[in-house]
């Protein structure tokens, strides 16, 4: 994908998008179509074009972690949610649909339908389990 097209590299171009937090390195990211599904969700992303998160800089990293905390804030005061869901998608394999690495963070609330279930849960699924190797 051409930095020019990443919708993460130009924020601004997507009118559903909202910077909602930024600082040096970095923004935190809502858009309006997930709202109505995963109420008060984002991206936290480097405003540099990094295809994954083995890219990022000690920069990015250090102000990765400070707007993490700011949004943890922000969506406490604004949904307060009863817990989070955190995490990466790496190349196409783990669903990374847009290749600049982005950091999820998604509020979770106790009265949703798979409230206590993770990532984790979805992964171990029997329907997920790979094909046996021969070695």
């Amino acid at each position: 994908m051409r930095e020019s097209l990443c919708p993460f590299c130009s924020p601004h171009q997507d009118s559903q998008q909202h910077i909602v937090l930024e600082n040096a390195t970095c923004y935190f990211l809502q858009h309006e179509q997930h709202q109505d599904i995963l109420e008060g969700s984002g991206v936290i992303v480097p405003k540099a074009h990094r295809p994954t998160t083995f890219d990022l800089t000690e920069d990015e990293w250090r102000d990765l972690r400070s707007l993490l905390r700011q949004a943890r804030t922000y969506l406490a005061e604004r949904y307060r949610p009863d817990g989070y869901t955190l995490g990466w998608n790496v190349g196409s394999v783990s669903n990374q649909e847009i290749p600049h690495a982005h950091f999820h963070v998604v509020p979770r609330y106790a009265d949703e339908p798979h409230a206590g279930k993770g990532i984790r849960h979805w992964l171990k699924q029997e329907e997920n389990r790979r094909p046996a190797r021969s070695r």
